[in-house]
């Protein structure tokens, strides 16, 4: 799956509720999404927030997250005491798309599929994930390697590192492939409205969520 474009973590409102201009473009951005997106049902009444969508060289939105709960801080940045009160899960909304013709007609953009969920779930917790006594210019490559295991991992959903999960989706049961780390968790399946979900988080237990279209993403921003 090829993104190319992104669009940054929501900013603020203005005083007096007053959208900024960037956080307008976030909101826009979402609702340019031709697919419905996810997230915790509304047995979590928590913070919400907007994080990121990716889109195709077209410009068509791929994928999204939306965030819940506390919005985390870098790990191994916040300190113990930091990472003990973060309490958050990110649901990642993945359009179901077919094995298709690039943009500009010279290439094939590969199918998406529960894996294309698993790994941007990954990668997402690797954003926030950062071992405390590690140099700043040993990050990257630490990243390059996660990275790579992240993806590894989300193309063998039937390993040994995956455990099944049943969780409601619209309210009804479905599955999910699971597995924890150091860093948290990431979970991920597929939906009947055209959409695979992946999950991650920390500090909140997956099992006992649920997930579920959201009505109106605008409220969010």
């Amino acid at each position: 799956m090829e993104t190319t474009s992104r669009v940054g973590a929501q900013a603020p409102a203005a005083e007096g509720g007053q959208q900024l201009p960037s956080a307008r473009r976030t909101v826009d951005a979402y609702l340019q999404a031709s697919f419905p997106w996810y997230g915790l049902d509304e047995a979590f009444t928590g913070p919400r927030w907007l994080m990121q969508v990716g889109a195709a060289a077209d410009g068509a939105v791929e994928h999204g997250s939306i965030g819940h709960g506390d919005e985390p801080s870098v790990r191994g940045e916040s300190g113990t005491a930091g990472e003990q009160r973060e309490k958050f899960a990110v649901v990642v909304t993945v359009a179901a798309q077919p094995s298709r013709r690039s943009a500009d007609g010279t290439g094939l953009l590969e199918a998406t599929s529960v894996s294309s969920a698993a790994w941007l779930a990954g990668v997402g917790l690797l954003s926030f994930t950062w071992p405390g006594q590690m140099d700043h210019s040993l990050r990257d490559d630490w990243l390059d390697q996660q990275t790579e295991t992240a993806w590894a991992l989300a193309d063998d959903l039937e390993g040994p590192e995956w455990s099944k999960l049943s969780l409601p989706v619209d309210g009804a049961a479905a599955s999910f492939y699971y597995r924890e780390s150091e860093f948290g968790w990431v979970l991920a399946g597929t939906t009947g409205s055209g959409v695979h979900l992946g999950a991650y988080g920390r500090g909140m237990s997956a099992y006992g969520l649920g997930f579920a279209a959201v009505k109106d993403v605008a409220a969010y921003a």
